[in-house]
């Protein structure tokens, strides 16, 4: 068994154990959706080149686990700073239910975002905004998600804009999560839940409700400075 397939062997494993049933068609556009990263990834840096090999885990697997988080009723999803597509892409065709949009700056990367979700095939295709999270127009989705981009303080003025009355946010944080949140919360009230990651036994996912910015100052008319994307090997 290749170690590619036993990555995909252990993803389908691992989501079982948190009740999450993946489709065969789902599969396929997961499978189609590494295919085209593969292609991408010789041109231009996605991922991490040592996460390849481990692909459905490091990635997919990492992406999928926020799947059970997002309420059944929720209707749209913003992923921020979207990258080579994760969480947003494999987000959208765990739950293919939802309009999602990919908001990315780089427009080498949105062309690859765009690639791919077609040669996946979803039943929706994803809205594509290329332009700084900060000066693009608002979207106002249920869910904003975000997976290795900046420190949770910037996610939050980054998400504030994008997010309905009632969204939720669903942020991926590694190793020193606790100090982060502890910074973010200076300026922030910030409801939240924590989850264990299933890849990363220091790592929290993070459930956000309706996070305030604290005291009369009104953070949605901050220009935050734009911090580049990286690959999740813990923030």
């Amino acid at each position: 068994m290749s170690h590619i397939h036993a990555g995909r062997e252990l993803f389908l494993e691992e989501l079982r154990e948190i009740r999450v049933d993946v489709s065969r068609e789902t599969r396929d556009q997961l499978e189609a959706m590494i295919h085209v990263l593969g292609r991408w990834q010789k041109a231009i840096n996605l991922v991490g080149k040592v996460t390849l090999e481990d692909i459905w885990v490091r990635h997919i697997l990492d992406s999928a686990q926020l799947a059970p988080l997002i309420p059944p009723d929720a209707k749209s999803l913003v992923d921020l700073g979207s990258g080579a597509g994760f969480p947003g892409l494999v987000l959208a065709a765990m739950r293919p239910d939802l309009d999602v949009t990919l908001i990315e700056s780089d427009a080498r990367k949105a062309a690859y975002l765009g690639e791919v979700a077609r040669r996946m095939g979803l039943k929706k295709l994803p809205k594509m905004i290329i332009g700084r999270i900060e000066a693009v127009p608002p979207v106002k989705a249920d869910i904003v998600t975000a997976r290795a981009l900046a420190p949770l303080g910037q996610l939050l003025a980054w998400a504030q804009p994008h997010r309905s009355d009632t969204a939720i946010c669903l942020f991926h944080k590694g190793k020193g999560w606790q100090a982060e949140l502890a910074e973010a919360m200076k300026e922030w009230d910030i409801p939240h839940q924590t989850f264990s990651s299933v890849t990363d036994r220091d790592a929290v996912l993070l459930r956000i409700g309706d996070f305030r910015a604290k005291g009369a100052a009104d953070l949605r008319d901050r220009q935050p400075k734009r911090r580049g994307r990286k690959d999740h090997d813990g923030d």
